[in-house]
């Protein structure tokens, strides 16, 4: 088990709890929208709008790892509720306040309240790349084919 850092924003609401595993089995930790005590009345996105939802923490994720943020499955389903950037990637070096931006493709308003689960956190190995420039790259059956190439379906 790797130790994720936690911290609570100025001004949070603590009793909404830590991000957490809904399932034994869960690989994504629920977040909540945290808004700050002028705001607990939530917002409401408009079809295709978006907004930056506070969480009220700040993480410290391990160096080799990352945070990605992705959506909820019955959000999206049910309402059209998505991350436009997922998966969101927190790096290991950052510290400030964490927010999800969060995208209303479904066709009626949707309301985030304070409190809602708004997005999961999975906690995921990285692994960074030395770029080499070759004058040629290794050959492989499927070749230069894009997008489609390997069949319908």
């Amino acid at each position: 088990m790797v130790t994720l850092q936690v911290m609570w924003d100025d001004g949070a609401d603590r009793s909404l709890g830590l991000p957490a595993y809904e399932t034994a089995g869960a690989a994504g930790a629920d977040l909540r929208a945290n808004f700050a005590e002028h705001a607990r009345a939530g917002v409401t996105l408009d079809p295709s709008e978006r907004a930056l939802v506070p969480t009220g923490l700040r993480i410290a994720v391990p160096e080799g790892y990352e945070v990605q943020l992705r959506p909820r499955s019955g959000l999206a389903l049910k309402h059209g509720i998505t991350l436009p950037n997922s998966p969101g990637t927190i790096d290991s070096d950052y510290r400030g306040p964490l927010a999800v931006i969060v995208m209303n493709a479904g066709q009626e308003p949707f309301h985030i309240a304070h409190g809602d689960r708004i997005a999961q956190i999975v906690l995921a190995p990285v692994v960074q790349a030395e770029f080499v420039l070759n004058e040629t790259l290794t050959g492989t059956a499927r070749g230069a084919g894009g997008f489609g190439s390997t069949g319908v379906g």
